[in-house]
């Protein structure tokens, strides 16, 4: 069986690109903010998905203040969200497929005609 060759960007291009230090990154990583994967030779690799994760870091640090908890905790509610997003989803769907043909279906034969009715004013 042949290995795969992983793939992705060095830290030290990616330090230089987003003009942080690589201790910077690895401080990320080691608070679990970012998981690059590993090559062969243990070599950090980050991915486009890495690269977004870094990006948001940097705008929440660098733009609005946020320190490394609250980054954590935003990282961790965005997370949740999206799991949420994706739950709501599926529910969504099962609904359309399942629920909703036999609702319909049995509201269609729990129709009943009703006749109209004359309505009487009471006089007080």
């Amino acid at each position: 069986m042949v290995g795969r060759k992983k793939t992705g960007y060095m830290i030290s291009s990616v330090a230089e690109t987003y003009g942080i230090h690589p201790q910077t990154l690895r401080l990320y990583e080691r608070l679990g903010l970012l998981k690059p994967s590993r090559s062969d030779g243990n070599t950090r690799l980050y991915t486009k998905e890495d690269l977004e994760q870094l990006e948001v870091i940097l705008t929440l640090t660098r733009e609005l203040g946020v320190n490394l908890a609250g980054v954590e905790v935003i990282l961790h509610m965005r997370e949740k969200m999206e799991q949420l997003q994706l739950e709501m989803e599926q529910l969504v769907a099962f609904v359309r497929e399942e629920v909703s043909p036999s609702v319909a279906a049995s509201m269609r034969s729990a129709l009943v005609r009703v006749p109209a009715t004359k309505i009487v004013r009471s006089r007080r």
